[in-house]
């Protein structure tokens, strides 16, 4: 069990050990390591060894000069001179807030960005605006749309946050997928099979080999298959692919570059660059008084957490389970897999950074 802040630190000194400035470093291991608090551990420090690769191959610059290549009063376009998205990402946002605290709202797409952890994190910058944040991402390819035996589409997360006033915030959080990518390398790591629905195997069959997208199968998305809804995850997908990639001019679809960790996949020659995202932030206060918001989110709220539950479940609001755990874990410290912990220890050996390799 690691405490938060001892993976922190390690986080830090490792971003700085690949150039990353002091504080740039501090900021991309909070955003890191947020994930593996609110329970996210696909998107925590396991990535970690990937960023580094990323470094390793040319493709992540430590030192990027982030900058906006357009702008309207309430838009803009950023460029991440192929830094680390867990630190565009947060600059985007900032953007984005201090165009809404200008004109109501703002909505900034990044293009020649990485990996910017979990979408979360960048929505909820807004709330301490009294802001409602959006955010979203596209990904390699690694899903298959509806009916298609080729992966076209990444993962392709979205994240909400809006603020309440008694209650915790509204925080939606999810990939436009039946799962992540990152809970298949879980699976993998423990040598366990996937669900039925995850992902389908090189002939378009349902299959629960936690490996068949390495196989020439693929990812299916939200709602898994056509008679459960997997068109409306397409559909979700797509859009934030084109507001992400094609609305800021980086890789969309097929094109966009694989994350280090997907090893079995190779950069195909590009249509844009790097990685895109979009984020928004729109004023509360822009529609009508924030405080009057925030006292009826508490009662939209309350009125969902009062739902009639079946036997031995609750009705949850989206967050919750992140802000469970991240309470949990801030306290009791953060689990890693051995897998983890192993890479985590060749990093250390590596920089010469103290690491305790608990096993």
């Amino acid at each position: 069990m690691y405490q938060a802040s001892y993976l922190k630190h390690f986080t830090e000194e490792v971003f700085r050990a690949i150039g990353c400035p002091a504080e740039e470093a501090e900021l991309a291991s909070t955003v890191l390591i947020s994930a593996d608090l609110r329970g996210v551990d696909s998107h925590g420090i396991a990535r970690l060894a990937g960023y580094v690769r990323l470094y390793d191959n040319g493709r992540l610059n430590s030192t990027p000069q982030v900058k906006v290549v357009y702008e309207t009063p309430s838009t803009a376009v950023v460029d991440g001179d192929r830094g680390l998205g867990l630190v565009v990402a947060p600059q985007a946002m900032e953007i984005a807030m201090e165009k809404a605290e200008k004109v109501g709202s703002g909505w900034v797409s990044v293009r020649n960005s990485n990996h910017f952890g979990i979408a979360g994190y960048h929505a909820m910058l807004a709330l301490q605006r009294d802001m409602i944040g959006w955010t979203m991402t596209n990904a390699a390819p690694l899903v298959t749309p509806t009916f298609s035996l080729d992966k076209l589409l990444g993962t392709n997360p979205i994240a909400v946050a809006v603020p309440a006033n008694e209650e915790p915030a509204f925080v939606a959080d999810f990939a436009s997928t039946a799962v992540a990518y990152g809970k298949f390398e879980i699976l993998q790591r423990k040598n366990l099979p996937a669900p039925l629905g995850w992902a389908q195997d090189s002939e378009g069959n349902p299959t629960t080999d936690s490996n068949a997208v390495k196989s020439g199968g693929g990812l299916l998305p939200l709602g898994s298959d056509r008679e459960h809804g997997s068109h409306k995850g397409y559909g979700l997908g797509a859009i934030i692919d084109i507001f992400s990639g094609v609305l800021s001019g980086a890789n969309f679809g097929p094109w966009v570059p694989p994350f280090a960790t997907a090893g079995f996949m190779s950069a195909q020659e590009g249509v844009g660059l790097g990685t895109g995202h979009f984020l928004g932030a729109m004023r509360v206060d822009g529609f009508r008084p924030a405080d009057d918001f925030k006292k009826d989110m508490d009662k939209w709220i309350r009125a969902f957490r009062g739902a009639r539950a079946v036997e031995g479940e609750k009705v949850l609001i989206p967050g919750d389970p992140e802000r469970e755990m991240e309470a949990d874990r801030s306290v009791n410290g953060i689990q890693l897999l051995e897998p983890v912990v192993l890479s985590l220890a060749e990093l250390a050996k590596r920089f010469g950074i103290p690491f305790e390799a608990n096993l």
